[in-house]
């Protein structure tokens, strides 16, 4: 009988800790999932338009020349320049908040629980890199190398979400926390290698503007617009540089602060001491206009939330759906419009590029992200959740394999000859349905999960 209550309350404690560590995952990935289908709409007007007799107006209008200028210093680039290098640096933007917020407060902050996805990342951007090498070596097509290391998330997330309670939940935490390190390789892949011939004086000035945004994380300032002033004029400063100005996103994201000008003690005090000022009417009693007591206890009370909450979380939380629900569909929409003659799908089954990013995205993805993950849990390093079986990790491995938006993105920085870049996408479009089908049926086929509740092994008895 004691035996039993003990494993009851083991249970329920693994219960509410698994509450507190996946909600956070599940508000994300309910953001991730409903942008994925947005994304997949995106793509499939694309593909349709640039099929369809009204092609030239989708060339036209990405081609479209839009000029942004001030005190007579005009810059004028097209409509696809601004979506790839302006919105995209607002999308680079949330993946440095993304990435600050786990590593410094978040899921990612244990080195235990870190451990697993990271390598895993590096399995999954070495292995394809290194299959595309393969077909490519010593060609003028070697330097697409990066665009099979890509995850798309967003679709990743809304494969798991059609599945259900057939994908454990921590699943959507491995592959989320996975590809945080993966826009990690993303980044340091484009600030290294995909950058221009380098200016020293602007390169300079941008290192000032960073000293500025330190200077303001360092003297607390809290208000985002100070750092957004800056973060703009240091995207100037990047991209004249010579480095790739969607770097200027995430370098500001690093800046923003993580913690908040008050502690949760004052907060609780002055939040209930409010709430003590607030008078409710009856069990049913609904209001159409809150009388003049209520509404300063309604307006005291959001002012304290706005102080309580942490910048970087709350410049994360009001742009995610921004990027999600319109940055990513936009650049679907930008970059997806592939016309799918049979001369030009024949070309691309036989052409070395198309080779290296379908055998990378889907063979190396899921060898090189399931091997590094059996290693480590074998060689005793890291464990699976209750629940979480290898199949379950074989399926997102091979989810993983939809490049999708971080492969057109490196397929555009890779190649300059836009038949390259043709090429690419198809072979991009095609794998990364493949993966999504294949990764889906074997998750399909895969054990439910035997528990309600997803947290790693020595977690429950901490």
């Amino acid at each position: 009988m004691r035996e039993s209550m003990l494993q009851s309350a083991i249970f329920l404690k693994g219960r509410s800790l698994g509450r507190r560590f996946v909600w956070p995952f599940e508000m994300f990935m309910g953001i991730e999932a409903s942008g994925g289908i947005l994304l997949l709409i995106a793509a499939v007007v694309a593909l349709v338009w640039s099929n369809s007799s009204l092609a030239p107006y989708y060339t036209a209008l990405f081609h479209t020349e839009i000029s942004l200028g001030v005190a007579g210093y005009t810059f004028s680039k097209s409509l696809h320049f601004w979506i790839n290098e302006g919105l995209m640096t607002i999308f680079f933007f949330l993946v440095g908040l993304e990435i600050k917020n786990e590593l410094v407060v978040g899921q990612l902050s244990s080195f235990r629980r870190a451990i697993l996805p990271a390598f895993a990342a590096v399995g999954g951007m070495v292995v394809p890199a290194g299959i595309y090498m393969l077909f490519n070596h010593g060609t003028p097509t070697a330097s697409g190398w990066a665009i099979p290391m890509a995850t798309d998330i967003a679709f990743v997330v809304g494969a798991l979400t059609l599945l259900g309670s057939r994908a454990p939940s921590f699943l959507g935490i491995f592959l989320v926390s996975l590809a945080i390190f993966d826009d990690l390789g993303a980044v340091i892949v484009i600030a290294v290698f995909f950058g221009g011939t380098l200016q020293l004086s602007y390169l300079l000035m941008a290192v000032a503007a960073v000293l500025i945004l330190v200077m303001f994380n360092f003297l607390g300032f809290q208000r985002f617009l100070p750092y957004l002033v800056v973060g703009v004029v240091m995207w100037i400063f990047i991209y004249k540089s010579g480095v790739h100005a969607t770097i200027d996103g995430v370098v500001l994201a690093l800046t923003i602060p993580v913690r908040s000008s008050w502690n949760t003690r004052r907060f609780a005090e002055e939040a209930g001491a409010a709430l003590q000022r607030f008078s409710p009417g009856a069990d049913r009693h609904y209001t159409l206009r809150l009388n003049q007591p209520n509404a300063e206890v309604v307006r005291d009370l959001e002012n304290l939330l706005e102080k309580v909450e942490p910048p970087l979380q709350r410049t994360e939380r009001r742009l995610h759906p921004w990027v999600a629900y319109v940055v990513m569909p936009l650049f679907a929409l930008a970059n997806s419009g592939v016309v799918m003659s049979w001369e030009a799908i024949s070309t691309a089954l036989t052409s070395p590029i198309s080779l290296g990013i379908a055998l990378g995205l889907f063979i190396g993805k899921q060898l090189g992200i399931f091997s590094v993950t059996w290693l480590l849990v074998k060689s005793g390093f890291a464990s699976l959740p209750l629940g979480t079986t290898f199949r379950h990790i074989y399926g997102g491995a091979i989810l993983c394999g939809i490049g999708f938006t971080m492969s057109l993105f490196l397929a555009d920085l890779s190649f300059a000859a836009p038949e390259y870049q043709k090429i690419a996408k198809i072979s991009i479009l095609f794998t990364s349905l493949l993966a999504g089908v294949t990764g889906f049926a074997v998750l399909m086929t895969a054990k439910s999960p035997s528990a309600s509740f997803c947290e790693w092994k020595s977690d429950v008895v901490e």
